[in-house]
């Protein structure tokens, strides 16, 4: 529901296509705080495995993203618009 609320707003179909990402962050949000709940009754949380399990599934993602991005500015953007995309990627990363 949330991605396609998003896509119709990008096809302009409906106006506010914030409100496809508010859902997300706050369906995203119950089920992590019901992981960490459940994780906390069986005495087996750890933070450092919360925030281990997330970059090894975020990272992939945001890395190809910032890859791609950097190499497509680069090749269809003026010289300084392309630092400023390579700047911010490199912030990104920090």
């Amino acid at each position: 529901m949330a991605v396609l609320t998003v896509i119709a707003f990008h096809a302009g179909a409906i106006g506010g296509g914030f409100i496809g990402v508010d859902v997300f962050f706050v369906i995203s949000g119950y089920l992590i705080t019901l992981q960490i709940l459940r994780q906390l009754e069986a005495g087996r949380f750890s933070l450092a495995e919360f925030y281990r399990r997330r970059i090894k599934r975020i990272a992939p993602a945001m890395l190809l993203v910032v890859f791609v991005t950097v190499v497509l500015a680069e090749l269809v953007l003026r010289p300084t618009d392309s630092e400023a995309v390579a700047r911010s990627a490199f912030w990104s990363l920090a």
